[in-house]
């Protein structure tokens, strides 16, 4: 025997009945043989992987859930069908494989050995979230301040995620706040010493987190409700020592759960080396990715040739034609945004652009040779679609437009408007005479 563990009693019934349900369960939900998916040629392996799932699942719902009649798959929501059908999945595989392994493992004394592992992966598990999420808060990178789209937007419009992360990203010293307590509870989880502090830390982090995305429906429900339970199922094993500290005023002992020796010196220089990989890779490159992000973020340049800016839309005609702004007529501009970061949207629910919160949002490009502006369409992928070209003609605050949209000539006045967004002050006051 190779690997010494510090207890190898023998586990009651129902304690052997469990571990198997949650062993299997747990690991399906995990999948850590997907975690080095970045790593060159391994996503050519667990590609396979990725597509039996995706045909299990399908099975599973056509025969059994029926939780959709077609399946719409993870995106930027982890809630959508295919996910609740997964978990379904995963959870009646857990069932199956756990009375098969109770009926030809009957006489096995314990689950020692595997029940380490299964704790060290969750542990690492819940440390990867921990540290990926809140490395990217220190920088207040996850959340970002409100647009000049989204302060012209009114609050009305918003729906509760948008409005949750507006909050959120409006004060940088709470982003960094949560992004450094979910940093040190992922630090923490990687000294066996301070496994116990780290966990509990990071359950307080998560709740939070849950109960953010439960009451502001944010779609990462399933997996901000699974963290939590990976914190609490791990606690739960340090029970009796929690209890005895919190509740009874009890010194404790320093727990075993984590303690493991390797006899082979082979495998005590792969353990050092796995776990700097792990530094390396999950914590100094990460923050020096966040780092570097950041940097080029502050360095975003006032837009050229138009500035940034609300503009209001003075004169809009159509095929020669004024066209006043009117609530039926979905395809007239009332203002449009120029953001710094050579995109905008315009006030229209005009479909041709992307529709976020009765606006119509798109990118550009400038050629100020010529005087033209190149629109695309940008879509939730990142990928963006031709829309059409629009010279332009400045007169300090006013740009004159010029183009053909569909198979209609427009002609568009804007003029830049002095509205100004009490919000983007940022404001704090120790001294408050009056609720504001």
């Amino acid at each position: 025997m190779y690997i010494e563990l510090p207890s190898q009693s023998p586990w009651l019934l129902w304690r052997k009945i469990i571990f198997r349900f949650f062993f299997i369960y747990l690991l399906l939900q995990v999948a850590p043989w997907t975690w080095l998916d970045a790593v060159p040629g391994v996503a050519s392996v667990t590609q396979y992987y990725y597509a039996g799932m995706d045909w299990l699942v399908d099975l599973a719902n056509k025969n059994l859930f029926h939780v959709r009649e077609v399946l719409v798959p993870l995106n930027g929501s982890g809630d959508t069908s295919y996910g609740w059908t997964q978990v379904w999945l995963f959870l009646l595989l857990a069932l199956i494989g756990c009375l098969s392994w109770t009926i030809l493992d009957r006489k096995r004394g314990n689950y020692a050995m595997a029940d380490y592992w299964l704790r060290t992966t969750l542990r690492y598990f819940i440390a990867i979230n921990c540290l990926s999420y809140g490395i990217i808060k220190l920088f207040a990178l996850q959340m970002g301040f409100p647009t000049i789209s989204q302060l012209a937007t009114p609050l009305g419009d918003f729906l509760p995620m948008r409005f949750s992360w507006l909050f959120i990203g409006y004060s940088e010293p709470y982003q960094i706040f949560s992004g450094a307590m979910e940093t040190i509870a992922g630090l923490l989880l990687l000294n066996r010493k301070s496994i116990t502090f780290g966990l509990c830390m990071a359950a307080g982090v998560f709740t939070n987190v849950v109960m953010m995305n439960l009451s502001y429906d944010i779609p990462v429900k399933i997996f901000s409700i699974h963290l939590l339970f990976y914190c609490l199922f791990l606690l739960a094993y340090d029970a009796n020592r929690l209890a005895s500290f919190f509740l009874l005023n009890k010194s404790t002992e320093f727990t075993e759960l984590y303690t493991i020796h390797f006899t082979k010196r082979w495998m005590r220089i792969t353990r050092i080396v796995a776990k700097s990989v792990f530094v390396i890779l999950m914590v100094i490159l990460p923050f020096y990715n966040a780092w570097s992000f950041y940097q080029s973020n502050q360095l975003v340049a006032e837009s050229k040739p138009i500035r940034s800016g609300v503009y209001n839309v003075v004169l809009f005609q159509r095929n020669g034609n004024t066209i006043p702004p009117l609530p039926s007529d979905t395809t007239t501009w009332k203002d449009i945004v120029f953001e710094k970061s050579k995109s905008g949207s315009v006030n229209t629910t005009d479909t041709l652009f992307r529709q976020r919160y009765r606006r119509g949002y798109f990118n550009y490009a400038a050629d100020t040779a010529v005087h033209t502006l190149k629109l695309f369409k940008r879509s939730v992928k990142g990928d963006s679609t031709f829309l059409f070209n629009m010279s332009y003609q400045l007169n300090f605050d006013t740009v004159y437009l010029k183009g053909k949209v569909r198979n209609d000539s427009l002609y568009v006045k804007l003029v830049r408007s002095n509205r100004h967004f009490q919000l983007t002050e940022r404001q704090f006051h120790w001294l408050s005479e009056y609720n504001r």
